[in-house]
């Protein structure tokens, strides 16, 4: 809820319901995400020294989470410090969110052999889908009522219990934590060539990821035409993604993680190329396009992780490699807050019939098509260096 939804929502929330002009929206959503994404090795670093010991750690971050995630959505203020005020929150979201979340990746990359992995990350990337379509349907409902502040009230309150309960669950009922060998510098891991090697591969998947789901309420109001309807394409994609996550984990099983996860990509190549031409009323086809795609979000959500777990050698601890996985992760989406801009200048405004319309199916679709086919042909160059089990 405080990851992928905030990026989705954030923009057409602050541009839509609070006024704040396109361009700068874009440009404070990469600006907040710049700052955010160089900390990453760091934080994983020192999730590392901590060696599982991170109890104040996670209580700390989650308070952090809650009351900034709640600051996003009912700001105090208006005008240009209205501008300030975004970019404080959503720091401090994704600084709370990294702290949370790359000592969690870490926690589960010790689990066990390749199968355990998949398995475990099918459940974990299941369970994330279900907190995901629910943030993705009720902002888009919230946002449409009357009384759109205090219903962002209760939603942000809604999130605080939830967290408070899943980082309960997490420190009273989950598997020890088992470590992960020597301690070492953050850059450490950029030692191992095979890590880097997926590196290229990864964040330009991310990148193609990030932009339609940047730009997805945008195409859905103003190139499919039906607003009403954002609620459920959003959740048509991410329960497809969850349907999915089994089919590519069993699949991965067969024929190797990296080789799974390159389906995956010629899968959303072919779902997000038709949408590049869809237009007004093309909802039955938009659906078509968000379950196909959809399909291939589980196999982004679940493989790559493990591809990454399979790569750090056993002295190495996990959470530096993490940190470098997600710093690129939040780097895609830093990037794509810069199409709202150049959106901008092809001549698109929100909410504006006839504004733009080409140039919001292109960035929207064919735009990611090209960037995955990069990341597809760089992940072909490397994929047998990065199924081989790293040396001990």
């Amino acid at each position: 809820m405080a990851a992928l939804p905030v990026y989705v929502h954030a923009p057409a929330y602050y541009a839509g319901q609070l006024g704040m002009a396109l361009s700068t929206t874009g440009l404070l959503l990469f600006l907040a995400r710049l700052v955010d994404t160089v900390q990453d090795p760091w934080l994983g670093h020192l999730i590392d020294l901590k060696a599982g010991r991170l109890r104040g750690w996670m209580f700390g971050a989650g308070v952090l989470l809650a009351v900034s995630f709640a600051g996003l959505w009912l700001p105090p203020v208006q005008g240009k410090a209205l501008m300030v005020w975004l970019v404080v929150m959503l720091i401090a979201i994704y600084t709370a969110h990294s702290m949370l979340n790359i000592a969690y990746l870490a926690w589960g990359a010790r689990l066990g052999n390749e199968a355990a992995l998949l398995n475990a990350a099918a459940w974990r990337e299941g369970a994330g889908l279900v907190g995901v379509v629910l943030a993705s349907i009720v902002p888009g409902y919230l946002m449409a009522g009357q009384q759109v502040e205090q219903g962002m009230a209760w939603y942000a309150l809604a999130f605080a219990l939830l967290l408070a309960l899943g980082i309960g669950a997490l420190l009273y009922r989950a598997l020890p934590w088992l470590g992960g060998g020597q301690k070492q510098s953050w850059r450490e891991p950029l030692a191992n060539p095979a890590f880097r090697r997926v590196l290229l591969p990864y964040f330009l998947n991310a990148v193609s990821v990030a932009i339609p789901a940047t730009l997805a309420l945008f195409f859905i109001r103003d190139r499919i035409e039906a607003p009403q309807l954002s609620g459920a394409f959003l959740a048509a994609y991410f329960v497809a993604a969850a349907i999915g996550l089994p089919l590519w984990v069993k699949l991965a099983g067969k024929i190797g993680t990296a080789k799974a996860w390159r389906l995956g990509m010629i899968l959303a190549v072919l779902a997000f190329a038709g949408a590049a031409v869809l237009s007004g009323g093309d909802v039955v086809a938009y659906a078509l396009v968000c379950i196909l795609a959809g399909l291939a979000l589980g196999a982004d959500l679940a493989l790559p992780p493990v591809l990454l777990a399979g790569l750090i050698s056993p002295q190495h601890s996990a959470a530096s490699y993490y940190g470098i996985w997600t710093l690129l992760g939040k780097l895609a989406l830093a990037i794509s807050g810069l199409v709202l801009p150049l959106l901008a200048l092809g001549g698109y405004q929100p909410g504006v019939a006839g504004q733009g319309g080409l140039s919001l199916a292109l960035t929207y679709a064919a735009l990611p098509c090209a960037i995955k086919l990069l990341a597809m042909w760089r992940l072909n160059l490397v994929i047998g260096d990065v199924e081989r089990k790293p040396k001990s």
